[in-house]
């Protein structure tokens, strides 16, 4: 890969991680196996993800998170225990693909790997913790399974053709950054209701 494409697909990881780690571990350990994932030669310790036992672990917690992110509430307290799960996902995920012998290079990789992981995670638990305020469940659901087809759609893409990495980065930076902003807007229409009810009390 070159190096516009590897930065782009440790974006992206990161970024996808930020809604289901899980699949991502999953699918980065399945892309090495298949050899779509050549791993640089500085950090092969990070074979580990392509080990069938971690897969397998990835592969039940990739159940669980499918499972506990379609029933309200739930979901979020599962964000809320991922909150630093996730980020360190990321960061890992995000030095599995870059390619350096640099120290500084892989420390800059794994701080914003995590950081951007972190940044699609916050996105995605305010959306949903907004969309629980909503009396129905079938928002919740329909959100769930959106980020499920994104992640495995997005996933998909990046490891049949990496060359569109940075493009699926920038795309995902801009979804996330409307989700936060769309979560920022119902929060604060939420207080202002709350504020009225109580004032008119």
């Amino acid at each position: 890969m070159s190096p516009v494409e590897v930065l782009g697909t440790a974006a992206s990881l990161s970024l996808l991680a930020g809604w289901r780690l899980y699949a991502c571990i999953l699918g980065a350990g399945i892309a090495m196996r298949l050899g779509l994932l050549p791993l640089p030669e500085h950090i092969q310790s990070l074979q580990v993800l392509a080990n069938p036992w971690v897969m397998g672990v990835a592969a039940f917690g990739f159940l669980a998170e499918f499972l506990a992110d379609k029933v309200p509430w739930v979901d979020s307290v599962w964000d809320t225990v991922h909150t630093v799960i996730r980020p360190l996902g990321g960061a890992a995920l995000a030095l599995a693909v870059v390619d350096s012998s640099d120290p500084v290079w892989q420390v800059s990789a794994f701080l914003l790997g995590g950081g951007a992981t972190l940044i699609a995670h916050g996105a995605k638990a305010g959306t949903r913790a907004v969309i629980n305020a909503s009396p129905e469940p079938f928002s919740n659901v329909a959100m769930s399974g959106a980020e499920d087809a994104a992640t495995i759609g997005g996933l998909w893409l990046l490891f049949e053709k990496p060359e569109v990495g940075v493009a699926l980065a920038i795309g995902l930076m801009l979804l996330t950054g409307l989700l936060l902003w769309m979560s920022v807007q119902a929060i604060r229409r939420l207080f202002r209701n709350v504020k009225n009810w109580l004032s008119g009390a």
